[in-house]
């Protein structure tokens, strides 16, 4: 599966920090069920490893790995069963490991010299990231002028009262969402309608 049919899976792509508080089989057969089969979990916790091996077994759910910051980090989730890999950057050692892997790759960037070491290397979807502090939706429509083939799933400071002007943007597949889930949550009805609200947001015909 390539990274491009994962961003347009769905509009939102659940960013999870692991802590213990929700099995992560319910977890992902809630939010697969609600429309949004791709699920990040982000390598932050020590449980996180174990959730992804474990929501890969879901029916419809495709599981990636986030927070990956290295090639170990990349063995490991490979070996959990992650289906993509999503960075906070880009460097070149640890993306020739990534695309030589065959994994689906989505890596970090920030400015145009990241998206120019990206196309360099073969890429052309990127998270754009930390995306709210990196500039908002004004640094993307900038940076997305020049790079005409170039998609992105912006992520970090996204909120659901701004999900739809990001992805009414045209180089914009989908966001990436950490407020689907908080921290210690256990109530899945909560997050299943927040899941569903998530899976109903239209994205630019792009």
């Amino acid at each position: 599966m390539t990274i491009d049919t994962i961003m347009r899976a769905a509009p939102v792509i659940p960013v999870l920090v692991i802590d213990g508080s929700l099995d992560p089989v319910a977890l992902a057969e809630t939010l697969v069920g609600a429309g949004l089969p791709v699920i990040e979990v982000t390598l932050r916790t020590p449980g996180a490893l174990d959730a992804v091996r474990a929501m890969a077994g879901v029916p419809g759910a495709i599981v990636g790995a986030g927070t990956v910051l290295n090639q170990d980090h990349l063995a490991r989730a490979l070996d959990a069963g992650a289906q993509f890999i999503v960075s906070p950057g880009l460097t070149d050692a640890f993306a020739r490991a990534a695309i030589d892997s065959g994994v689906a790759f989505l890596p970090g960037v920030a400015t145009a010299g990241d998206i120019m070491r990206g196309l360099d290397l073969g890429l052309t979807r990127f998270k754009f990231f930390p995306a709210e502090a990196a500039g908002g939706i004004a640094a993307l429509k900038a940076l997305s002028a020049p790079f005409g083939d170039v998609r992105f799933c912006p992520t970090g400071g996204i909120r659901p009262d701004t999900a739809a002007e990001w992805l009414a943007l045209p180089s914009v597949l989908c966001v990436g969402g950490s407020w689907l889930i908080q921290p210690g949550e256990t109530d899945l009805a909560a997050i299943e309608q927040r899941a569903r609200d998530a899976a109903a947001l239209a994205r630019s015909s792009n």
